[in-house]
């Protein structure tokens, strides 16, 4: 069994309420890029490393699901689960819950009101180019590795055109 990523804990401010009275989704966005960054920070990716390096992970492509609506006040919590790393890439996923309260977990049987697939790649910031991971950081990445869940890997599927 591969090691695991700690969930990331996040409430729905008033803030990030639309029109139809439900979390906008440039939010859920936010909150996937809150627990992308607690991934990199897990994963040694953190201030630190940055800085000393220059080197950071980008997000290139992103497939965002939105499964149900969130309300203001509701109780998040989303799983990151990394799906596979190789020299200068990384693929993982995030799924968002609703739970009762701030320290709750979904039930095992529980959907997500949201979910987001990315790949990202290790970019040297000073050479303006894709670099390889350090060992060790990679290797933890590889730790980490899950199987993908059933949804990931779809892409958007085509409209036909009017007639």
């Amino acid at each position: 069994m591969s090691e695991s990523l700690p969930p990331l804990r996040r409430q729905v401010r008033p803030e990030w309420i639309d029109y139809n009275g439900h979390m906008s989704e440039a939010f859920y966005v936010l909150v996937f890029g809150y627990a992308t960054d607690a991934m990199m920070i897990e994963t040694g990716l953190h201030a630190g490393y940055r800085e000393s390096t220059g080197c950071s992970l980008y997000t290139v492509e992103a497939h965002v699901r939105y499964l149900n609506d969130v309300s203001e006040g509701a109780h998040l919590v989303v799983r990151t689960r990394v799906l596979g790393a190789d020299a200068k890439k990384a693929r993982f996923t995030h799924e968002m819950y609703v739970v009762e309260d701030d320290r709750a977990e979904p039930a095992p049987d529980a959907a997500p009101v949201a979910t987001t697939e990315l790949l990202a790649l290790h970019v040297d910031q000073n050479q303006g180019r894709t670099t390889a991971f350090p060992d060790d950081i990679r290797a933890h990445l590889t730790a980490l590795t899950e199987a993908a869940p059933d949804w990931a890997g779809r892409s958007i599927a085509q409209v036909p055109k009017a007639s």
